[in-house]
């Protein structure tokens, strides 16, 4: 694999973005070549080395691609078990797609995290150059006692960072089965990324949205800086919105479904059994056996919607009836009707 990153930065490889801020920071600080005047070579390769390393694993492609192929695959070098078949940001025929990564100035990750300035002017009279050129001029922070007060005054250094753009949403349309059962949706987006000298690259990938039993219109879902990259701006977040498919049968209501059955009079007076397929697929026998006055709804207890947060609970089934009176009845009927209901 070449250079172990997370060695680098003392992280394991489960690390998280707040982890990697943690520690390049503090070792970014610690190997500055303006921090370190008498061993400023060891120093400068060192704070090349963290940079790189917070670079990589700070991007989810290109610790995607680290992770999978080591530092030949972001360096665009066939690994042995490769095969030439890659994943979609690899191509060992260095098409179109080929993604190689060239390390950007060190000197500007570290300006984007302490903002632009050295913060070491008036700790000691360091020089505030490097082999690469620094950009820093001297006494941002002059007159502090050290470090730790540098990282006390100055926050989390990173917000002062490019700006951000927009979140993009997108709706994802859910049947009413999918958000009862839940399921696995698979998106394939193309976006643009931008390598350290600029070029825009095109990549493809495959997104995992697992939808959760019970999840409601308008839910989001969020994947951080999956839009198009452009120089100077942060990623776009990348939002799908979950948006409820009419059903057929069914209309949710909160945490309820809701039906409505069609009776005839005579049903809604004497009785009936309704034969209902619940959403996953489980056939429902209802018998009817009071008698259905017009309005009037028939609740069945923990036959709605799974409830996310309380495993194992789902709202009511809430049936409505809509009673067909008949549009004429004959001067026999209306006897017949008159002494059977004693009008």
């Amino acid at each position: 694999m070449g250079v172990d990153y997370y060695k680098v930065l003392k992280v394991g490889r489960s690390a998280t973005d707040d982890d990697l801020k943690k520690a390049y920071r503090k070792l970014a600080m610690k190997w500055h070549p303006d921090k370190n005047p008498n061993n400023k070579k060891e120093a400068e390769a060192k704070f090349k080395e963290i940079s790189e390393a917070y670079e990589v694993l700070s991007d989810p492609q290109k610790r995607a691609i680290y992770d999978q192929y080591g530092e030949e695959g972001l360096k665009g070098v066939p690994p042995p078990d490769a095969g030439g078949s890659g994943s979609s940001y690899y191509n060992g025929n260095a098409g179109p797609n080929v993604f190689r990564f060239n390390p950007r100035n060190a000197e500007d990750i570290f300006a984007e995290f302490f903002g632009g300035s050295s913060p070491f002017g008036g700790m000691g009279g360091f020089s505030s150059t490097s082999t690469r050129g620094s950009r820093f001029h001297d006494g941002m922070f002059g007159g502090f006692g050290g470090t730790e007060n540098v990282f006390r005054s100055f926050g989390d250094a990173s917000a002062a960072g490019p700006r951000k753009a927009a979140p993009l949403e997108n709706k994802l349309p859910c049947t009413l089965e999918e958000l009862y059962s839940g399921s696995t949706r698979k998106m394939k987006i193309s976006r643009n990324i931008v390598d350290a000298s600029g070029k825009s690259i095109p990549v493809e990938e495959i997104l995992t949205i697992e939808v959760k039993p019970g999840w409601k219109k308008g839910t989001k879902i969020t994947f951080p800086e999956k839009g198009n990259e452009q120089p100077g701006v942060v990623a776009a977040d990348l939002v799908f919105v979950i948006d409820e498919k009419p059903h057929s049968v069914y209309k949710r209501e909160g945490n309820d479904l809701v039906i409505t059955q069609k009776i005839s009079l005579v049903e809604a007076l004497t009785g009936c059994t309704l034969n209902l397929v619940t959403l996953d697929g489980r056939n429902l026998s209802i018998p009817v056996t009071e008698v259905v006055s017009p309005g009037s709804e028939k609740v069945i207890p923990n036959e709605g919607m799974p409830i996310g947060k309380e495993h194992g609970r789902k709202g009511n089934l809430r049936i409505k009836f809509d009673i067909k009176f008949p549009t004429r009845l004959t001067p026999e009927q209306k006897i017949g009707l008159k002494r059977i209901l004693g009008g």
